[in-house]
């Protein structure tokens, strides 16, 4: 019996999933994070080792049980980075064909299968993907944080750390998460916060953003513009989707994906008023699938045609 093996990979944490091949889920495992362009392929390659490890303990299987192995990863639309995982793949997983695809890719997946829709994902990072009924695809944002990443995490984060500097410097208003984010991160002074930042801001800036979502929460004026800008910039990423695959003005599922969605009332229905407004027949929910799961399914479906590998440098 073959097992497939899906990977979930981002910038905070890394998810995997073991199918049966009855497409049942028999073992899961977490991991840290495994976008190569931000943490590195030393830490990717740990992040998606310890993740395999768990799962297929979880399942009762050795990894030279494992025939299929897809691995959807934030930062692997260059082709560097994918032929660097999949040597890495080739080499834990031996008796495996595998394959390396974006993470929203697999999102998309275990959004809609191999139907029409939109998914947009906001974690540490933001993109949103989509395909139409023809079966063309198109991507928004995925850039990175120093480019784009609008609404997420990182980008969030980074923010509420601005407002607090323009506070200090008497430029804004006063802020909650002057208070809060110290407290957060335990940091007793700015300096101490600010040389926490520069050590780490990929760890940092994420981190921020439940403290982002509690300030609004209580009405802060900086945390909630934060929130509102946020929200504009990921509705925006989805309708560029949605006019460049002609489905504007059609019915179509956009389904969230990632931490930044479900945590903040404010957030979730601003984006979805901002949806609805540019797509009047868009049915806007939440990812209830991991997108390792879709990953899983990828790899199921590489086993039984494997010519499909070649084109992915299995």
């Amino acid at each position: 019996m073959g097992f497939s093996l899906g990977f979930d990979g981002g910038g905070t944490k890394t998810e995997c999933v073991v199918l049966d091949a009855g497409g049942n889920i028999i073992g899961e495992g977490r991991g840290g994070p495994s976008n190569p362009l931000r943490c590195g392929f030393d830490t990717a390659f740990r992040s998606l080792r310890g993740a395999a490890e768990e799962a297929l303990k979880s399942a009762s299987l050795h990894k030279h049980s494992v025939s299929s192995v897809c691995a959807g990863l934030a930062g692997a639309g260059r082709r560097n980075v994918v032929r660097k995982v999949l040597v890495f793949l080739a080499q834990e997983f031996p008796n495996a064909l595998a394959q390396v695809i974006t993470d929203y890719e697999i999102a998309l997946e275990a959004a809609v299968g191999a139907g029409p829709g939109i998914v947009l994902i906001a974690g540490t990072g933001s993109v949103a993907y989509g395909r139409n009924t023809a079966g063309e695809t198109a991507r928004a944002g995925g850039y990175g944080a120093w480019v784009g990443d609008e609404g997420s995490a990182f980008e969030i984060g980074r923010r509420a750390v601005a407002a607090v500097a323009r506070t200090r410097d008497q430029a804004g208003p006063i802020t909650l998460l002057t208070d809060l984010i110290p407290a957060a991160l335990g940091c007793g002074d700015w300096d101490q916060l600010t040389q926490q930042i520069m050590k780490n801001p990929e760890e940092i800036f994420p981190a921020l953003f439940p403290v982002v979502a509690e300030a609004a929460e209580a009405d802060d004026s900086a945390a909630k513009e934060i929130l509102f800008t946020s929200a504009i910039g990921l509705g925006n990423l989805a309708m560029i989707v949605a006019r460049r695959l002609g489905m504007k003005d059609q019915e179509f599922s956009l389904v969230k994906s990632g931490g930044v969605f479900g945590h903040s009332r404010m957030l979730d229905a601003l984006l979805d008023s901002v949806v609805v407004s540019g797509a009047l027949r868009a049915k806007v929910s939440k990812l209830k699938i991991s997108p390792a799961v879709g990953a899983a399914r990828i790899a199921a479906r590489l086993a039984e045609s494997p010519a499909q590998a070649s084109t992915h440098g299995a």
